[in-house]
């Protein structure tokens, strides 16, 4: 029967719909909106598609392949944020607590009154900054947190506003990971040996790790960018994301989709996958769920009104963007259910999970978008994978 419906295997997911989505990331790229893509579908822990397409970038024709390593950008606050859940589950940290606490150098008023949830959510009443200081170099974790605890100053008291931290909410959970960790590891160790590795997540990495160097693919910017990286040992504007040493809590991961799948699947799982547990089901039910109410998202209010848009609710949980209720531009796409939630990176990563559907997605794709245009075309996509669950 699943046969003759083309539904794939035991995934549920319809095989006419699925290469419907392969050709249309084709048509895409033919038509030069981005250079290259690997896409992962899984339902029912199942996987339905697993491809690769296009090209490294303009300047590179070396073909992509579901091996191929991308730069995540704020994906990377995914990993960061599933770390910090655990030193909760673990009582290093709590959602109450206080980052002056951890951090005693970043007291101030009224700063010194967020709280760990606050970070997670987005609600600090800090500035929403790219770097502490514009052009600094952001690869090393001790220069930021000290330039941090200097120059960025709350503008409100948390808890009010949510407006989107680019960089140093997760530089600060990335320091109070280090800070509280038991065995006094850095953050990148706590990374690899907390999460990569149980997870056999091998393909991934913080900073551009030698041994993935040659499946790399250089990020390629669009003509306007609202942000430089540089790094203090990699030379031009963005050297940061092809740093080996780089250690940026909120952009600096490395990964290929096949990983990706990996680390979805343990969240659609309850925070387990082959027996390595992360998380505890009761975490993830507590951070997939809406903790912003119907408050926009201050900086994507502004891009949403550039564009024309109706401004929309952020819908942030602890630390993962929820889809919610309302019909909107969505890179989870207009279809997902409101409890699915994930993370994306600027312009061209994904990942969600949709726990009704028992579904995961992860897209990673070559040449950044602009935002809003990132948006549309990753609410198509999904919309399009959701459209195979039957």
């Amino acid at each position: 029967w699943e046969q003759d419906m083309g539904v794939r295997g035991k995934s549920g997911l319809c095989a006419d719909r699925l290469q419907h989505l392969r050709e249309v990331i084709e048509q895409d790229i033919a038509t030069g909106l981005y250079t290259g893509a690997t896409i992962g579908v899984s339902r029912h822990g199942e996987t339905g598609l697993l491809e690769a397409f296009g090209n490294y970038s303009s300047k590179d024709d070396r073909q992509v392949s579901t091996d191929s390593v991308f730069s995540l950008f704020s994906l990377t606050k995914a990993f960061t944020n599933v770390l910090i859940l655990r030193a909760v589950e673990r009582g290093q940290l709590a959602p109450t607590t206080k980052v002056v606490d951890i951090i005693p150098e970043f007291a101030g008023l009224p700063r010194e009154h967020i709280r760990l949830e606050h970070l997670l959510t987005h609600r600090t009443g800090l500035p929403s900054v790219f770097a502490p200081v514009p052009g600094m170099p952001i690869d090393r974790l001790d220069v930021m947190i000290e330039a941090i605890c200097k120059h960025v100053h709350g503008q409100e008291e948390p808890g009010g506003r949510v407006a989107y931290s680019p960089c140093v909410a997760h530089a600060l959970m990335g320091e109070m990971l280090r800070r509280t960790d038991p065995a006094g590891r850095s953050y990148r160790e706590i990374v690899h040996q907390d999460l990569f590795e149980p997870l056999g997540m091998t393909s991934s990495g913080i900073g551009v790790r030698p041994h993935l160097q040659p499946r790399h693919i250089v990020p390629e910017f669009p003509a306007v960018f609202s942000a430089i990286h540089p790094s203090s040992r990699v030379p031009g504007e963005n050297g940061a994301f092809e740093d080996p040493d780089a250690e940026m809590p909120w952009v600096g991961g490395v990964s290929t989709v096949p990983d990706l799948v990996r680390f979805a699947e343990a969240l659609r799982r309850g925070g387990e996958l082959d027996g390595a547990r992360i998380l505890s089901p009761r975490m993830i039910e507590m951070a997939s769920q809406n903790r912003t109410g119907e408050a926009p998202n201050e900086l994507y209010k502004a891009m949403a009104l550039s564009r024309g848009w109706l401004p929309y609710p952020a819908y942030i949980g602890l630390g993962f963007s929820v889809r919610g209720e309302a019909i909107c531009q969505h890179q989870f796409g207009t279809m997902a259910t409101p409890r699915a939630f994930g993370n994306h990176g600027a312009g061209s990563t994904l990942v969600w999970v949709d726990p009704e559907l028992d579904m995961t997605f992860a897209c990673l794709t070559t040449h950044m978008l602009p935002e809003p245009d990132n948006i549309l075309r990753f609410q198509r996509l999904s919309d399009i994978a959701i459209s195979a669950a039957i």
